[in-house]
């Protein structure tokens, strides 16, 4: 069973920073795409970045020059770095895995984390 589990969501203040990170666990061949999403109350859920296994990555406009998505594809791990934190960043961040395991491939959702970034 693969299971990704969230961590480094809380509360913070406009222009503040915060790391989110992720693992996935269980019997995995091989992850091809992994990243973020999030979802703010009352709209649906966006993507925020994504990052190959090739370290390609892929940014939402509204996050590009203050997010930065990084794995480590050894320990099946990916973070999300963001700094100059605004208001409509608040929301429930979920991570996500594109991968190969003994099924065949399939995608995976973590349980999501709260970040909330005041005014």
């Amino acid at each position: 069973q693969v299971q990704l589990v969230e961590s480094g969501g809380g509360l913070v203040q406009a222009g503040g920073s915060l790391r989110l990170s992720c693992a996935a666990s269980g019997t995995i061949f091989s992850i091809n795409t992994m990243g973020w999403y999030r979802q703010a109350p009352g709209k649906q859920r966006e993507l925020v970045a994504t990052i190959n296994s090739d370290s390609s990555t892929n940014y939402a406009d509204s996050v590009k020059g203050r997010f930065t998505i990084s794995r480590v594809n050894a320990k099946n791990t990916v973070a999300l770095q963001m700094n100059s934190l605004k208001p409509e960043d608040t929301g429930v961040y979920y991570c996500h895995a594109d991968l190969w395991t003994v099924v065949g491939g399939t995608d995976y959702w973590g349980q999501g984390t709260q970040v909330t970034v005041s005014s």
